[in-house]
C-alpha cells in the first residue's frame, strides 16, 4: 500500500491583483470552531458568511486555478460541510412540504368518499321510504277522516248532563279557545311548530342525544303534525314502517292544511286520558267545564297530559299533574306566551280536578240514553244534541238522598247499593240514579237490576181481585193456609182473623194475598201486572203474589204510574228530542202510551187502599210533610235481601230499592225503614213548586183505619166495615215485609176525615 503523501501547507486563495479591494473570504480565528459546543453557531456563521460572499461577488467567476485550489484544504472541508448542511436543509424543507400534502390528500379522499356514502345513504333512505309508502293508499284518496261524532246530552232545562260518543266532548274551533291553551301545547310539545315543515330536525337531534346519553327512550322527536298523522291514519305500534308512513303523512298534512287547521284538528282529537278525546272532553272530564272557560293553570294541566295521560292525570295523581303543569308554565313563560306574573299566579293556584264528573249519577242517565238512542236515529253521522226528560233538581235530590242513606246505614243495615227512579204521569223519566257511585260501578241498577219486589208486587194481586168483583171492604181471613202443598207465613208468624182488603194491603199480610191470588188465578195476576207495565218474565204460580218474580225498578215504577194518572198505561221514556248542532230535528217524541189499562173506579179503590199504607200501614215513614195525598207500597224479599218502597202522588211516581249486588242478605233492612225514608226525602224536594194534586178517583171523604183492638176484642161481633179483631204489634206484617203501628178499623164520614188530618188513633 503506498504511503500517504505528506500534507502540504494550505494556501489561501486570492482573487485578482488588488486583494484589498475584494472581500476577504479567509476565515479568522473567530470564524473557526473552537469547540464542539459551538458547532451549531459556527455553521450558522459560516452559512451567513457564505451567503454574504455570494451576494458581494456578484457574477464574477473565479479562475480555474483558484477553483482547483478552493476544492482542497480547508476550503474543501468547508465545501463538504456546506453540501451536507444543504442536504439536511433540503430534507427538512421536503419534509415540511410533504406532510401537509399527505394530509390534504387524505382529506380530499375523505370528502369524496363521504359524499359518495352520503349519496348512497340518501338513495337508500329514499328507497326505504318509497317501499313503506307504497303500502299507503294513493294520494288521490288521502283525506282527513271525520271526527267521531259527539252526543251532547242535556237536561230538561238545557243543562249539560254528559257528553258521550268516542270522544266524550264537543269539537271546538281554535278561535273559541283561550289563546294560552294552544300555546301551552306548543310550548311543551313542539316549540318550532310554526316554523318547521312537518318534522323538526333540531328536535330529532335533541331527542336522539337525550336518549343516547340516558340509555333509554326518554324523549320523542315527533312534531304535533306527526302526532296528528299517527292519530288520524295509523295504528299506535312502534315499527319503522309506521314511523316512515307517519313522516310521509306529516309532509302531506303540512302541504294541504295551514298551521292553525293542523293545530285545531290536533286539539280536538288527541287522547287525554279517562276516555277523553280532545281538549273539550278533557276539560269537562277533569274540571267540569268547557274548554272555552279554562284558566291558565288548567290549560297547563291539560297540556301536561300529552306526555302520559294516565300518569299525569289530575284525577289519579294530582301531585304529579301539578309538577308537570309547572314545567308547562315555565315553558310558556320561556317562549313568551305568558308573563312572569301570570306564571307565578298559576303556580300559586294549581288546577284541582273534580271527582263529581266521574261519580255523578248523571252518568247513569247518559249511559241509558246511549243504550236507547239507536232505536231513534240509527247510526250517528255527526254531532247531535239529545234533549232528555231529566229534571236536574230532582236528579240531584235523588242522588243526595241515596248517598246520604247509604252513608248513614251501610253498617247498621248492611246495605251497599241502591237505586232510585222517578217518572211523571206520562212516563217521562225525571230522575234516574243507578247506584251509589258511578266511578266504582257503572252498572245501572235502576234500569237493569232484576230483583225480587217482595210485597211491592201485591198491588197487582189486589187490583186483579177488584177487577173480579171485590171491593176495598171485602173481608178475607188471615189464618194459616195451605194451597197445593204451599203454606205461606206472615212476618210475625201470627194471624189476625178476618180483615178487609184495605187493611190487609196496608199491613202487607201474606196469607190474604196468597188467598186472593188463588181465587183469581196466578195467570190473571201475571196478566194484570203485564198490562200495567211489567215487562219481565213472571212465574205463573201462587208465590208470584208475594213478589218472587224479579223485576227492575224502572219497570215496576212504570207499572205504578196508572194509579197516579187515572188508569193510563205509560211507556217509560227519557228522550224528548234529537237534533243536530245546526238545529235540524232528527226526532221529536209524539204519541201516547198504552192507553187505558185500569178502569177509573178500580183506580180510585186502589188509591184508597194504597194511601192507607202511608197513613197507618207499613209505609208511614214515607208520609210527605206537606200532607200531599200519596199512595204506595213497601216490599221486602226473602231473607231481607231486597228492600223497596214504591209510591206516587198525583204528579210523580218514584221507586226506591236497597240491597247488595251479590244478593247477600241485609241486616233486616225492610221496605218501611230505609226505602220509605229515602222516598220521602226525594219526593219532598221533587214536589217543591208543584201544585197539590189529588189521587185520581179518591172520594172527598177519605178512608181512615181505626186503632188496633186489644186481644179480648176478638170475641166481639164483627161488622162488614170494621174488621181486625187482633192487635197489630209493632213490626207485624205479612210474610216478608215490615209491620207498622196503625189503626185497624175503617171508618167514613167527618170523624174519619178528622182522624186522617190529625193522624188517627
Amino acid at each position: 500500500m503506498a504511503s500517504r503523501a505528506k500534507r502540504q501547507p494550505r494556501i489561501e486563495p486570492t482573487f485578482g491583483e488588488d486583494s484589498s479591494s475584494l472581500l476577504d473570504l479567509r476565515l479568522g480565528p473567530q470564524d473557526r470552531s473552537a469547540a464542539p459546543s459551538s458547532k451549531s453557531g459556527s455553521k450558522s456563521k459560516s452559512r451567513k458568511s457564505g451567503s454574504t460572499t455570494r451576494k458581494k461577488t456578484g457574477t464574477k467567476k473565479p479562475s480555474k486555478s483558484q477553483n482547483s485550489k478552493s476544492r482542497g484544504g480547508a476550503g474543501n472541508r468547508r465545501g463538504g460541510s456546506g453540501r451536507s448542511g444543504a442536504k439536511r436543509r433540503s430534507r427538512k424543507r421536503k419534509s415540511r412540504i410533504r406532510i401537509p400534502a399527505v394530509v390534504g390528500k387524505f382529506f380530499k379522499r375523505g370528502v369524496y368518499w363521504s359524499a359518495v356514502a352520503g349519496i348512497w345513504c340518501v338513495i337508500g333512505v329514499v328507497c326505504v321510504i318509497g317501499y313503506y309508502a307504497a303500502y299507503l293508499p294513493p294520494t288521490s284518496e288521502w283525506q282527513v277522516p271525520a271526527r267521531p261524532p259527539n252526543v251532547k246530552i242535556v237536561a230538561l232545562n238545557g243543562d249539560l248532563l254528559a257528553n258521550r260518543g268516542d270522544t266524550g266532548g264537543e269539537a271546538v274551533r281554535l278561535e273559541q279557545l283561550p289563546p294560552y291553551l294552544p300555546n301551552a301545547v306548543i310550548a311543551i310539545e313542539d316549540r318550532r311548530f310554526r316554523s318547521h315543515f312537518g318534522i323538526d330536525p333540531i328536535g330529532l337531534m335533541r331527542a336522539a342525544y337525550a336518549n343516547f346519553t340516558s340509555g333509554r327512550v326518554s324523549q320523542g322527536g315527533s312534531t304535533l303534525t306527526q302526532q296528528l298523522a299517527k292519530n288520524l291514519f295509523l295504528q299506535p305500534d312502534r315499527t319503522i314502517k309506521r314511523k316512515i308512513q307517519e313522516l310521509v303523512l306529516a309532509f302531506w298534512l303540512e302541504a294541504e292544511y295551514s298551521k292553525d287547521e293542523i293545530l285545531e284538528m290536533y286539539l280536538n282529537r288527541v287522547y287525554l286520558g279517562s276516555g277523553a278525546y280532545g281538549v273539550d272532553a278533557a276539560a269537562r272530564r277533569y274540571f267540569g267545564k268547557s274548554a272555552r272557560l279554562m284558566t291558565v293553570a288548567e290549560a297547563a294541566t291539560i297540556a301536561g297530559l300529552l306526555k302520559a295521560p294516565s300518569r299525569y292525570s289530575p284525577a289519579r295523581n294530582p301531585d304529579l299533574a301539578e309538577d308537570r303543569a309547572q314545567l308547562v308554565l315555565a315553558a310558556m313563560h320561556e317562549e313568551g306566551y305568558i308573563s312572569s306574573n301570570e306564571a307565578k299566579t298559576a303556580i300559586a293556584a294549581p288546577a284541582k280536578a273534580i271527582r263529581r264528573h266521574t261519580t255523578a249519577s248523571e252518568n247513569y242517565v247518559a249511559d241509558y240514553v246511549m243504550d236507547v238512542l239507536p232505536h231513534f236515529v240509527g247510526s250517528i253521522e255527526g254531532d247531535i244534541i239529545v234533549d232528555t226528560t231529566i229534571d236536574a233538581s230532582m236528579q240531584q235530590a235523588a242522588e243526595q238522598a241515596l248517598r246520604s242513606a247509604l252513608s248513614e246505614n251501610r253498617q247498621t243495615l248492611g246495605v251497599t247499593q241502591g237505586a232510585i227512579v222517578t217518572l211523571d204521569t206520562a212516563g217521562a223519566i225525571k230522575a234516574m240514579v243507578g247506584g251509589a257511585d258511578y266511578a266504582k260501578s257503572q252498572f245501572n241498577r235502576a234500569a237493569y237490576a232484576k230483583r225480587q219486589p217482595g210485597s211491592a208486587f201485591k198491588p197487582f194481586v189486589y187490583l186483579a181481585a177488584l177487577e173480579n168483583g171485590m171491593t176495598p171492604q171485602t173481608v178475607r181471613q188471615d189464618q194459616p193456609i195451605t194451597i197445593g202443598g204451599w203454606s205461606p207465613k206472615n212476618y210475625t208468624k201470627e194471624h189476625y182473623g178476618p180483615v178487609t182488603l184495605t187493611r190487609s194491603l196496608s199491613l202487607s199480610i201474606n196469607t190474604v194475598a196468597a188467598r186472593l191470588a188463588h181465587e183469581v188465578g196466578a195467570g190473571t195476576v201475571a196478566s194484570t201486572a203485564k198490562r200495567l207495565g211489567v215487562t219481565s218474565d213472571l212465574n205463573k204460580n201462587l208465590s208470584l203474589a208475594l213478589g218472587t218474580s224479579e223485576v227492575t225498578p224502572l219497570e215496576i215504577a212504570s207499572a205504578y204510574v196508572p194509579f197516579s194518572n187515572g188508569g193510563y198505561g205509560v211507556l217509560p221514556h227519557i228522550i224528548r228530542r234529537i237534533k243536530t248542532v245546526d238545529g235540524k230535528t232528527l226526532y221529536s217524541r209524539s204519541g201516547d202510551g198504552r192507553g187505558r189499562v185500569v178502569q177509573r173506579r178500580d183506580v180510585g179503590n186502589m188509591n184508597l187502599m194504597m194511601s192507607e199504607t202511608l197513613l197507618t200501614g207499613t209505609g208511614r215513614k214515607a208520609r210527605l210533610d206537606s200532607g200531599r195525598p200519596a199512595g204506595g207500597k213497601t216490599g221486602t224479599s226473602q231473607d231481607f235481601r231486597d228492600a223497596w218502597f214504591i209510591g206516587y202522588t198525583g204528579n210523580l211516581t218514584t221507586a226506591v230499592w236497597y240491597g247488595n249486588d251479590d244478593n247477600s242478605p241485609t241486616k233486616k233492612a225492610t221496605g218501611g225503614s230505609l226505602p220509605a225514608a229515602t222516598w220521602k226525602a226525594v219526593m219532598d224536594v221533587a214536589h217543591q213548586g208543584l201544585p197539590v194534586a189529588d189521587l185520581p178517583g179518591v172520594p172527598d171523604l177519605p178512608v181512615s183505619v181505626a186503632a188496633p183492638r186489644k186481644p179480648q176484642d176478638q170475641a166481639q161481633p164483627r161488622s162488614a166495615v170494621s174488621s181486625g179483631r187482633h192487635p197489630i204489634p209493632p213490626g207485624s206484617i205479612g210474610g216478608s215485609d215490615d209491620g207498622g203501628n196503625g189503626d185497624t178499623g175503617e171508618r167514613r164520614g167527618p170523624l174519619g176525615l178528622l182522624r186522617n188530618i190529625f193522624g188517627g188513633g
